[in-house]
């Protein structure tokens, strides 16, 4: 029996090594990069998603919609709704991703997504990892700034391979053994690396830091750094430094050392992790946004997750919806209006650290998301 199921996982593991040798080469044909200056249209998506998730969307669809509203009503910018990608939908399909749900995803240029639930256990892929590998959303960019504290970090986290691209598909032999799988590829590696070398170079950013656990993981994350230190001999201007995971969690949260980092790259567990960290130094999950962007596609959404125990308690309507504002922000960075996400930018530091007059707890002891929201309009 032992040998009969060794021998299956061989088989099993074959499959997925050629899966992802083919990704490989699929990569080294590098896509074209949209450019949306060009573009007549923009069709922005908005994606409700699970538990606070509608909550939070629908006020960032309000803001968005007050500042694009002459575009919008010249047609340059569409705000399109799609619904279905809801926990419920997914789990009676079967499907991380519906398929009627993905089409109409890829018939936008962007995504504002709300968080989604994943189930524990089963096989039901998070519904995040499904669509930044179909859409190819290799570089989850987050920013997290502390001006008090002299911080402005920027972390480029790796979004398609690591532990993630093969997650729901390890290999158990029952009640003995479970093995999951960690992928990293060269043109993977490369083309995050260039993504955080060409944003320090662009945004006169002087510090890099390489963040693996080469020294144990001696394969995937010893590929990751080696292939980091090649693309950075293309930038000279840059100093390079590697640390290791650990080591980075700990020098986020020492004072005395902390502001000297600005920008960070990172394999795709150890970005997920430290970079929830990070957010929590500025204020907590609710405050950061997050990128998710690739050559054809970009995704932006929160950094936390959809809060059902706030939705059980009936405190949905008294989520902080900043983190998703902030996320809207860099959409609009990132399709060319960047007068209207400085505007937004700003109205969320007066609401948020200067003025705050009105304060969200989370609780009903504080503002609700809509109250915060119509304040924030007020000072856009």
């Amino acid at each position: 029996m032992r040998e009969e199921e060794i021998k299956a996982s061989v088989e099993y593991f074959e499959i997925l090594l050629r899966e992802q040798l083919a990704r490989q080469d699929t990569m080294e044909t590098a896509a074209e990069k949209k450019d949306y200056s060009e573009a007549a249209k923009i069709t922005v998506g908005i994606v409700g998603g699970d538990g606070i998730g509608p909550i939070i969307v629908r006020e960032a669809k309000r803001v968005l919609s007050t500042l694009l509203k002459e575009e919008t009503e010249q047609g340059k910018i569409i705000l399109k709704d799609i619904e279905g990608l809801t926990l419920e939908n997914r789990l009676k399909l079967g499907r991380s991703v519906p398929d009627d749900v993905l089409d109409e995803i890829k018939k936008c240029d962007v995504l504002l997504k709300g968080p989604t639930t994943t189930p524990k256990g089963g096989t039901l892929e998070s519904a995040n990892v499904t669509l930044r590998r179909e859409l190819d959303l290799y570089a989850n960019v987050r920013p997290v700034s502390v001006p008090s504290e002299n911080i402005d970090w920027i972390f480029f986290r790796e979004n398609t391979e690591g532990e993630y691209a093969l997650g729901s598909r390890g290999i158990e032999i029952p009640e003995k053994l479970s093995v999951d799988f960690k992928v990293t590829t060269d043109a993977g590696t490369r083309r995050i690396s260039k993504a955080a070398f060409d944003y320090a170079r662009s945004n006169g950013k002087t510090e890099l830091c390489i963040v693996t656990k080469a020294n144990i993981l001696k394969k995937t994350d010893g590929m990751f750094s080696r292939i980091a230190h090649e693309v950075a001999e293309d930038y000279p201007e840059i100093h390079v430094e590697d640390y290791y995971v650990d080591i980075t969690a700990a020098n986020l949260v020492n004072t005395a050392v902390r502001s000297k980092f600005q920008v960070f790259l990172l394999p795709n567990l150890y970005g997920d992790i430290v970079t929830d960290e990070a957010a929590q130094i500025q204020g907590g999950v609710g405050t950061a946004g997050s990128a998710n962007i690739g050559d054809r596609y970009a995704m932006f959404e929160a950094i936390h997750g959809s809060a059902p125990r706030k939705i059980e308690a009936g405190e949905g309507e008294y989520s902080n919806p900043s983190s998703i504002l902030k996320a809207a922000e860099m959409l609009l960075r990132h399709i060319g209006y960047t007068d209207k996400a400085d505007r937004l930018k700003e109205a969320l530091f007066i609401c948020g650290e200067t003025e705050k007059k009105v304060v969200i707890t989370g609780h009903r002891d504080g503002a609700s998301c809509t109250e915060f929201t119509d304040y924030l309009l007020e000072k856009l």
